[in-house]
C-alpha cells in the first residue's frame, strides 16, 4: 500500500496582511458610521484580510461588499483589491477554474487601467493559479517579472511573498535546492518585518521542502515553529496545513502513532474554513491510523467517506489513494472480489492522474508549437512579398529614396524637437516640486525655531518677569485701586504667556514630536473641541508605524489647515477628520456638514494654495466636492515609501 498523503502546495495568499495592531471590533466601528465612498472599500477589504485567517466565507462576503461599492463608485483599484482577494480563497478551496477566470479578467482590468504595481499583482495572482493547476511553466511566467519590480520597489513584504512562492513552485517541479534557497531568502525578509502570519506561512512551507529532501527531523522542528506561532496568533488556516504537513511527515516515516492528534486538528479546523481538499487528506491520514492500529472497520468507513468526496469534487491523486487502501481493506477482510475492483480502480485513477498531467504538458508544447508555427508563417509570408516588390522598388527607388530621405530628416527633427521640449517640461515640473518642497521644508524649519524661541526666549522671559512681580506684590503696600491695577496687569501677564505658549504649539507641536503623529491629531482634534458648539470625529488608523518626520509634519499641517477652515468658514456641527494607512498607501479626509461652499470660489483661496502645496509635497492627489447648502468634502490620496 502506497504511504503517502498528499503534501499541500500552500501558496500565500495573494495579499499583504492587515497590520496585527487594527482590530476587527474598531474596524466594524468604523464601518458602522462610514458613508459610501473609497475609505468604506478599503475598510471593507481590512476586515476581510482580519477574518480570513478563520472564516473562509466571512471574508468573502466582506469582499463581495467592497467590490459592489467599488464599482458603484467606479473606483477601479478597489475592483482590483477584490479580485486578488477573492481568487486566493478561491485557491484555497480548491476551486481553481473559477480563480483562473476571474484573475485573467482582473489582469485585462489591470492592463486597461495602466497601473503598473497593478498588473504586476495581477500576474502574481495568476502564477499561484497555474501552480494550484501544476501548470509550473506558466506560474513561473507569470510570476518572474514581479521579482525585479518588487526588488527595484524595495517592497519587503510582496518579496517575501514573490520568494516563497518560488520556492513552492521549484519544489513541486523537484529542484529541492532551488527551493530551499528561496524559502530560506522569503523567512530571512518575514523575520526582518516581524510579520508573524508571513513567518508562519514561510515556514510551513520550508518545512516542505526539508520533507522532500527527505530531512525529516528538520521538517518537524521547522513545522512545529510555524504550528506553534499559528496557533498563538489565531490563524487557523494556517493551523489547518500545518497539522496536515505534519501528517504526511509522519506518514513517510511511518510514525502513525502520533497522525491521529495532528489529522484530528487538521480535520477540525478544515471544516469550519470550509477547506474540501485538507479535509479529504487529514480524513486519509485518519484512515490510515486506523488501518495501523487494527481498527479496520473505522479505516473503511473513514476511507468510504473521503472516497466519495474525491469523487465528488474530482480530486484525481486523493481517489486514487483512497482506492488503495479500500483495496487492502479489502484483502485483510479476505473480499478478494472487492480487492480486484478497487486495485483496478486504484491503477486506472494513477494512470488517469498521470495521463492528465502529460496532457496539460502536452497542451503546453502545442501552445509553444502553434505559436512557433504562425510566426514561421508570418517570416514566409513577408519574405514572399519583399521579393515580389524587389522590381518595383528597383525602379522607383531613386525617387523613393530622396523621398524617404526628406521625410526621415524632416521626422528626426520634429522627435528631437518634440523630445527636447518633454525634456524641458519635465526639469521644469521637477525643479517646480524641488522649489515647492524646498519652501515646505524652509517653512517647517522656521517654524520649528520660531517656537523654540518663543518657547525657550521669550516665554523664559515674561515667566521670569511673573515671578519678579510676584515677589515685588509681597513687598509693596498698596492701595485698593493700585492692587487692583498690580492684579489686572499680572493677569494680563498670565493670559500673555498662555498665548505665546498656544503660538509656539500650534508652531511645532510638542505631542508630534515626543508621542507621533496620530496622538497628536487626536490631542489637536480634542483641543478644538472643547466648550465648542461643533463636534470634531478623529478617526485615526494605521499611523503607529513612525513615517519621516518632514512627512508626519506636512500630513499634520494640511490636516490642522483644513480643520481651521472647517471651523472658521463652514459654520458645521460636525466635522470628521480621517487619516488611514493600509501598507505604503495613506488617505487624508476632512468632511462637514455646514453651508459648503460655490467650488469656483473655494479653489481661489490661499489657504487651498498652502493645502496644495504640501499635498504637492506629498505626490498626492486633492479631491474637492462642495456644493452650497450640502458641506464640503477634502479628500487626499498619497504613497508613502514604506521604508519611510
Amino acid at each position: 500500500m502506497k504511504r503517502l498523503l498528499l503534501l499541500f502546495l500552500l501558496l500565500p495568499l495573494q495579499k499583504l496582511c492587515a497590520q496585527a495592531d487594527v482590530t476587527k471590533d474598531s474596524l466594524l466601528k468604523v464601518l458602522s458610521v462610514a458613508k459610501e465612498d473609497t475609505n468604506k472599500v478599503l475598510t471593507l477589504i481590512t476586515i476581510g484580510q482580519h477574518v480570513e485567517y478563520n472564516n473562509l466565507e466571512e471574508a468573502k462576503n466582506y469582499y463581495v461588499q467592497a467590490n459592489k461599492l467599488s464599482e458603484k463608485l467606479k473606483y477601479t483599484i478597489g475592483v482590483l483589491k477584490y479580485y486578488s482577494n477573492y481568487t486566493a480563497i478561491l485557491n484555497i478551496q480548491a476551486r481553481f477554474d473559477s480563480a483562473l477566470r476571474l484573475t485573467e479578467y482582473a489582469l485585462e482590468l489591470a492592463n486597461k487601467f495602466g497601473n503598473e504595481e497593478r498588473i504586476i499583482i495581477a500576474h502574481q495572482n495568476l502564477s499561484a493559479t497555474y501552480a494550484y493547476l501544476q501548470d509550473y511553466e506558466s506560474a513561473l511566467e507569470h510570476l518572474l517579472p514581479s521579482v525585479a519590480y518588487f526588488e527595484k520597489t524595495n517592497n519587503d513584504a510582496r518579496l517575501s511573498l514573490i520568494y516563497d512562492n518560488l520556492g513552492v513552485i521549484y519544489r513541486e517541479t523537484k529542484q529541492y535546492d532551488k527551493a530551499l534557497e528561496y524559502h530560506q531568502k522569503a523567512l530571512v525578509i518575514a523575520r526582518k518585518s516581524e510579520n508573524s502570519y508571513d513567518i508562519a506561512n514561510v515556514l510551513s512551507n520550508l518545512g516542505n521542502a526539508y520533507t522532500s529532501l527527505k530531512k525529516y527531523d528538520t521538517a518537524l522542528a521547522v513545522m512545529q515553529e510555524s504550528l506553534k506561532i499559528a496557533k498563538k496568533e489565531n490563524y487557523d488556516n494556517i493551523v489547518s496545513n500545518v497539522t496536515s504537513n505534519i501528517g504526511a511527515v509522519l506518514i513517510k516515516r511511518g510514525s502513525y502513532d502520533s497522525l491521529y492528534y495532528y489529522c484530528t486538528e487538521g480535520l477540525r479546523l478544515a471544516e469550519k474554513l470550509g477547506d474540501n481538499l485538507t479535509m479529504v487528506n487529514n480524513i486519509y491520514g485518519l484512515a490510515l491510523h486506523a488501518f495501523y492500529s487494527k481498527d479496520f472497520k473505522g479505516s473503511e468507513a473513514l476511507a468510504n467517506t473521503g472516497f466519495a468526496m474525491t469523487k465528488q469534487r474530482n480530486y484525481a491523486e486523493p481517489s486514487q489513494l483512497f482506492a488503495d487502501l479500500l483495496s487492502e481493506l479489502a484483502l485483510v477482510k479476505g473480499d478478494l472480489k472487492n480487492y480486484d475492483y478497487y486495485n483496478r480502480l486504484s491503477i486506472e485513477l494513477s494512470e488517469k492522474f498521470f495521463s492528465e498531467r502529460m496532457q496539460r504538458n502536452v497542451q503546453t508544447l502545442d501552445k509553444k508549437f502553434e505559436t512557433t508555427k504562425k510566426e514561421q508563417q508570418l517570416k514566409l509570408q513577408q519574405a514572399t512579398i519583399r521579393q515580389k516588390g524587389t522590381l518595383n522598388y528597383i525602379l522607383i527607388g531613386s525617387i523613393a529614396a530622396l523621398l524617404l530621405i526628406s521625410l526621415l530628416a524632416y521626422r528626426t527633427y520634429g522627435q528631437k524637437r518634440k523630445l527636447q521640449e518633454q525634456k524641458i517640461t519635465a526639469l521644469e515640473n521637477e525643479k517646480l516640486l524641488l522649489a515647492t518642497q524646498s519652501i515646505v521644508k524652509g517653512q517647517e524649519d522656521e517654524r520649528s525655531r520660531l517656537a523654540k524661541d518663543l518657547h525657550d526666549g521669550l516665554g523664559g522671559l515674561l515667566s521670569g518677569v511673573k515671578l519678579q512681580l510676584g515677589a515685588m506684590k509681597g513687598n509693596l503696600i498698596l492701595s485698593e485701586e493700585h492692587g487692583r491695577i498690580f492684579n489686572n496687569a499680572l493677569f494680563k501677564l498670565d493670559e500673555s504667556i498662555s498665548e505665546m505658549r498656544r503660538v509656539a504649539h500650534n508652531m511645532m507641536p510638542e505631542a508630534l514630536m515626543k508621542l507621533g503623529l496620530q496622538q497628536a491629531l487626536q490631542d489637536y482634534c480634542d483641543g478644538l473641541s472643547v466648550s465648542q458648539p461643533f463636534k470634531i470625529n478623529g478617526e485615526f488608523y494605521g499611523l503607529e508605524k513612525r513615517m519621516e518626520s518632514s512627512v508626519e509634519i506636512v500630513i499634520y499641517r494640511i490636516v490642522q489647515e483644513l480643520l481651521n477652515n472647517a471651523i472658521k468658514h463652514s459654520g458645521a456641527q460636525t466635522i470628521l477628520a480621517q487619516v488611514m494607512r493600509n501598507d505604503n498607501s495613506l488617505s487624508i479626509t476632512v468632511e462637514d456638514n455646514g453651508k459648503g461652499f460655490d467650488k469656483a470660489t473655494l479653489l481661489q483661496g490661499a489657504g487651498l494654495k498652502n493645502i496644495r502645496s504640501r499635498v504637492d509635497y506629498l505626490r498626492g492627489q486633492l479631491d474637492i466636492k462642495s456644493t452650497p447648502g450640502k458641506g464640503t468634502s477634502f479628500h487626499i490620496e498619497c504613497i508613502i515609501d514604506s521604508n519611510g
